[in-house]
């Protein structure tokens, strides 16, 4: 595979002390069609760049889509800079462009999100004979805890003043996502792409069903203060047929989440939120979390509203854990002296 036309101006003579390959900023491929562009650019086989959009689109948004594909075009990148064919790379190089992210004071998170999305391209490619190995296979990664999470969340007095000022301020429309991200802790992406059909009734509860992670189907609870607001929102709109966007533009078609994050920062910094350039839509995503594992409620119940697979991706999110005023030792003396209670007297 040739090096890529687009960053042969640097030179990587040293990757392991100081990269003067920029690993920082806007990404060489912005989308699933510029990385496969990239890749035809660079002479990647016809093979490889089918294969690599069949990696694509098994991912369940296009969002997800566009992450991993901005993620991957950092490895290109940095193949190219260092002089290396991607198609040949060694472990030995999957391990210096990791030095390379690290020296480029990247976040363990960014850096271990870029070091996954190049193994599974690699994964991929295998898979699809186009590759022989993956030289990322096996590698340590950065260890990411909640500390190294770059998403801000709020508190919930912020939480609270956010959503005050959505409801008094701004359309019905934005307090309706809002409210109804901050209290189901669904995916923007989910959301955004929900019909007006996905609201519904299930054993008495108001329910909104959402395709997830995974391309799998979820059903959410709505909450009284998250149906009054899609109510009302629901009660400003002409057409809502079943297949229209649940939120929707003027032309009816569906918001989008380069707006969402928008919008968040700026009712964020109406509100008087602090770094509330540095808020978006996960932000309200993480604050559900936080708050509710900070309260005692369960971590099985958190992680199961959050959809997450791993519990341990769950607890990232606990700030309080270890606190000593929840510590399982209370319960275990209640227990004890419970027990201590029921034997008999001599």
């Amino acid at each position: 595979m040739a090096s890529l036309p687009a960053v042969t101006q640097a030179t990587f003579l040293d990757p392991i002390v100081s990269p003067p390959l920029s690993l920082r900023g806007t990404p060489p491929a912005s989308s699933p069609a510029a990385l496969l562009e990239l890749l035809g650019q660079a002479g990647a086989a016809p093979s490889v760049v089918e294969a690599t959009g069949t990696w694509l689109m098994r991912r369940d948004s296009e969002h997800t889509r566009t992450a991993y594909a901005k993620d991957a075009s950092w490895w290109l990148a940095w193949c190219a800079a260092a002089g290396t064919d991607p198609s040949a790379a060694r472990p030995l190089h999957a391990d210096q462009y990791d030095v390379a992210l690290r020296e480029s004071g990247l976040a363990k998170s960014t850096r271990a999100r870029r070091l996954a999305a190049a193994s599974s391209w690699y994964d991929y490619l295998v898979r699809a004979e186009c590759a022989d190995r993956n030289p990322f296979l096996a590698m340590d990664r950065p260890s990411v805890s909640a500390d190294d999470s770059p998403t801000r969340g709020m508190t919930p007095d912020q939480l609270a003043a956010f959503l005050t000022h959505a409801r008094e301020q701004e359309s019905a429309r934005t307090y309706a996502l809002l409210v109804l991200l901050a209290t189901t802790a669904a995916r923007i992406g989910s959301v955004l792409s929900a019909p007006v059909g996905a609201l519904g009734h299930d054993e008495g509860h108001r329910t909104i069903d959402l395709v997830t992670k995974g391309d799998h189907a979820k059903r959410f609870v709505l909450v009284p203060i998250a149906v009054e607001a899609v109510e009302a929102y629901l009660a400003t709109r002409e057409d809502l047929a079943a297949e229209q966007a649940l939120f929707a533009t003027r032309t009816g078609k569906p918001m989008d989440e380069p707006a969402a994050y928008r919008t968040v920062q700026r009712v964020a910094r109406a509100a008087g939120i602090p770094q509330a350039d540095k808020l978006s839509p996960h932000s309200l995503r993480h604050s559900y979390a936080t708050a509710l594992l900070s309260k005692g409620v369960a971590l099985a119940d958190v992680q199961d509203a959050m959809g997450h697979a791993d519990p341990r991706t769950t607890r990232r999110y606990d700030r309080a854990a270890g606190s000593l005023h929840r510590s399982p030792s209370y319960r275990m003396q209640e227990e004890i002296i419970k027990a201590m209670a029921a034997l008999p007297t001599t």
